[in-house]
């Protein structure tokens, strides 16, 4: 996810070109390795086939700051993701609280009932906010797993404290669970940090109460946020934060809103845009923010940074190379989230081209529109 800390300023003079190197060591993967990574594929089929001119490799870095200028990553082949995810296992992983299949093929044979939870923290009801139901709607799509959405937390500021404060659904869920031994616990206080009428959450702060309220049949927690975070003195700002081993995750749409500007020095300094119409605003929200939410749930389920192709699971260093980044698995990807949900390939497309014609994302749709056409 896009962290940024403060950088220096740089000096004067003419700019030129200049070839940004990849981070010492990394070395771009050849076709050969790509489609090694892709693993044997029975059948030849057509879904993850590589070959076909919907892929390109992934982009070299433009920037500094970019993300393989930055880390030398090693990439997940298919063999290594069904090796070492933890939910294929055949043993049930420690973390997980509910039941377990052995003999399951998948996610859901293996954890019988389990789904994602998402948890809005604080209003979504602005006009600028994603309408929070498209974005589990979404997540629903693109993973082909369940997913429930729970009652709202609210974020309450209280004499110079940010409160998290469950509603009675809330409560009523976790002096089922977590919270028995202290029933009348409503509320809690967050850390923060405000200046100049600009405010963060502190990532750590959220993730400690988030591991207090999930459920026993979650495969994930993640709370959603329109207010900014960071998780270190010396960042301008983190998108989110997870603790894999948790289940847990808090992510920020606050930078992904581009009616804001944002200072590349200071944290507290942020500027309104009115260029932009209303309409337009959302929707690029909710396309970033899309975007944000199966990135970070693809990690919660086992899939590292792809390296392969261009591709939703590439990393990014700073929010630019983040929102050029593409809304669709590579075949590699694919093909691991075939084998870990069961999913069939072609539904899926076809769900995800509704969502996207429904909410006027059409770059997006002429894509999967061409894809299925392909594939059929």
């Amino acid at each position: 996810m896009p962290k940024q800390r403060r950088r220096g300023r740089g000096g004067g003079g003419k700019r030129r070109e200049i070839v940004v190197p990849y981070a010492k060591g990394y070395r771009p993967p050849t076709e050969k390795q790509r489609v090694a990574a892709l693993g044997k594929i029975s059948g030849g089929a057509k879904e993850f086939q590589t070959g076909d001119g919907f892929f390109s490799p992934v982009p070299a870095p433009t920037s500094i700051d970019d993300w393989l200028a930055q880390y030398n990553e090693e990439g997940q082949t298919y063999g290594q993701f069904i090796s070492e995810c933890p939910w294929l296992s055949k043993r049930k992983w420690k973390y997980h609280k509910g039941a377990f299949v052995t003999s399951g093929r998948n996610i859901l044979e293996k954890y019988p009932g389990t789904k994602i939870y998402l948890q809005p923290l604080g209003n979504f009801d602005a006009g600028d906010a994603p309408n929070f139901y498209d974005l589990a709607e979404y997540a629903r799509l693109f993973f082909c797993l369940p997913v429930e959405v729970l009652p709202v937390v609210t974020l309450e500021e209280e004499d110079s404290s940010i409160y998290w404060i469950e509603s009675a659904a809330m409560k009523g869920r976790m002096d089922k669970r977590a919270e028995r031994k202290s029933p009348r616990l409503t509320k809690c206080r967050l850390d923060f940090r405000q200046k100049d009428g600009h405010l963060q959450l502190h990532c750590p702060s959220v993730l400690a109460r988030l591991r207090r309220t999930l459920p026993d049949d979650a495969l994930c927690l993640v709370g959603l946020t329109m207010l900014d975070l960071y998780s270190d003195d010396p960042d301008l700002f983190v998108a989110g934060l997870a603790a894999g081993s948790h289940r847990v995750a808090v992510f920020s749409f606050f930078r992904y809103d581009p009616g804001l500007s944002f200072s590349s020095e200071f944290w507290h300094e942020v500027k309104t845009s009115q260029a932009m119409l209303r309409a337009d605003r959302r929707k690029t929200v909710l396309q970033r923010g899309c975007k944000l939410l199966v990135h970070e749930l693809g990690h919660l389920l086992g899939l590292d940074h792809c390296v392969w192709f261009s591709c939703l699971m590439n990393g990014s260093g700073h929010l630019r190379e983040d929102f050029r980044q593409s809304m669709t698995l590579c075949p590699v990807d694919l093909r691991k989230l075939q084998t870990l949900t069961g999913c069939d390939v072609v539904s899926r497309y076809a769900g995800l081209l509704a969502f996207f014609r429904r909410c006027g994302l059409d770059e997006e749709a002429e894509w999967i529109d061409r894809r299925l056409a392909f594939l059929k």
